[in-house]
């Protein structure tokens, strides 16, 4: 019995399952440019409340109110054009006022200034076999007409001229028009066509080494590439090796200069015991042969290199037999002293005297830890000699104990012994190191009656 009976409800079954509405899918918007993901994603893409930019800082146009614009269809002239050609286009009218004026674009009409020859200056200076004065005359007129665009000039021309020739015949004209005119003048000094002039030859065979590389196969470029790069590799390495005969030689006459000054001493046969004794020049000598002021035979193979990269690999090649310790302490010194650590002027002779500084102060630290090494030695003998004295007793180092006073075991006060827990606290502990007693035989166990 359900709810149904007890009200006297008709069982109906259910004729349709309900069925669950698929919600609708939402659109996917992309995140737009230049707004960063958590303010997308608080905003939901929606436009903000107030403006982001401030309407003041928007162009206004200015325009008053009581100006009228209108546009008219107007003719126009040109003074690019040497015809007068007239033609109309369309022109904006403020106040029906119309505008005045040489055409806007007329500015940008640019011409090449050609210099112009008399019959007196050709006859004295530009005659030439090779050209007569109609060639001449046309020559130039072509130039002023195409503005020097030599290949437009060439074909052009009536009779049949390379664009090298043209170009020669126009600039030795030229150059031999400014110098006749004035040939002191400082400014015909100064120019191009005086100071640089037009080689023919020279541009004839750039011209041909230019159309033999574009002409080139895929094979020949390859050839050519094989070809430049065994070149370089032989180059390479007879750098490589005329750097190592300058090494040798300069490291030989470096040995030769320190060999009549200071005495030659092996130091694989001085024992390392010994190495302490050694005098002072033979410390220093490694670091003179080592550490030169030349330029390493890896960089002069370069030819062109920076005096920095220079001195950084001079100073880590002078520093390679020293410890990272020593190399601080030597940075430290020279910042006590007031010295960069890297000069700021990187000249040969500051490089020089920053290198010799870093092996004197390399010399003084060495000599310093000998010094330290040979008190230690006096010491450590001062202390020896106290046992080779038969009646001096020996001094044994206990820290605190030593001070303290012996008491024995058999001593007591007032007829009492001291007991074991009292010795233990007032006794030191040096003198506690007894010899142990001899063990006690046990007595034998008594016989019972059972036993017998």
């Amino acid at each position: 019995m359900d709810a149904k009976d007890i009200l006297g409800l008709p069982k109906i079954p259910f004729s349709v399952a309900q069925e669950k509405k698929p919600r609708p899918q939402k659109d996917s918007q992309r995140k737009p440019d230049g707004i960063s993901r958590e303010v997308y994603a608080l905003t939901g893409g929606l436009a903000p409340l107030m403006p982001s930019i401030d309407v003041s800082h928007l162009k206004r146009k200015s325009q008053p109110d009581n100006e009228k614009i209108t546009w008219r269809w107007l003719p126009f002239t040109s003074s690019a054009r040497t015809d007068n050609l007239q033609l109309c286009h369309w022109v904006r009218i403020v106040n029906d006022v119309p505008p005045t004026g040489d055409y806007s674009f007329a500015k940008y009409n640019k011409s090449v200034d050609i210099v112009k020859y008399t019959e007196a200056e050709y006859e004295k200076c530009l005659t030439d076999p090779m050209w007569t004065k109609e060639e001449t005359d046309q020559l130039f007129d072509l130039c002023d007409r195409f503005d020097l665009r030599f290949v437009v000039i060439a074909d052009r021309f009536p009779s049949p001229r390379t664009v090298e020739e043209l170009k020669d015949r126009y600039y030795s004209v030229s150059r031999e028009i400014f110098l006749a005119r004035d040939a002191s003048s400082a400014d015909v000094a100064g120019n191009p066509l005086v100071k640089e002039p037009y080689n023919v030859l020279q541009e004839i065979e750039r011209k041909r080494a230019l159309s033999m590389v574009l002409s080139q196969t895929k094979q020949q470029e390859r050839k050519d590439a094989e070809v430049l790069a065994e070149a370089k590799r032989i180059t390479e390495s007879h750098m490589i090796e005329k750097g190592a005969e300058e090494a040798e030689l300069h490291v030989m006459s470096t040995v030769g200069a320190e060999n009549t000054e200071r005495p030659i001493i092996d130091v694989e046969s001085v024992p390392p015991s010994s190495n302490n004794q050694l005098p002072t020049a033979a410390v220093a000598l490694p670091t003179a042969n080592t550490d030169g002021t030349s330029t390493p035979a890896s960089l002069r193979m370069l030819r062109v290199f920076l005096r920095t990269h220079v001195l950084d690999q001079m100073v880590q090649a002078a520093s390679s037999s020293s410890g990272l310790r020593t190399v601080k302490r030597v940075e430290q010194t020279l910042q006590d002293l007031g010295v960069n650590v890297k000069p700021k002027i990187l000249t040969k002779a500051v490089c020089a005297a920053h290198l010799e500084l870093r092996k004197e102060i390399l010399t003084l630290l060495n000599i310093q830890k000998q010094l330290q090494n040979k008190e230690a030695e006096a010491s450590s003998l001062r202390d020896n000699s106290y046992t080779d004295i038969p009646s001096t007793p020996k001094r044994v180092h206990h820290g605190v104990d030593q001070d303290r006073l012996f008491i024995p075991d058999s001593l007591s006060f007032g007829g009492e012994r001291i007991g074991k827990r009292d010795q233990k606290r007032k006794a030191p502990g040096r003198f506690s190191e007894a010899l142990p007693s001899p063990p006690q035989s046990k007595r034998p166990r008594k016989l019972k009656a059972s036993d017998e």
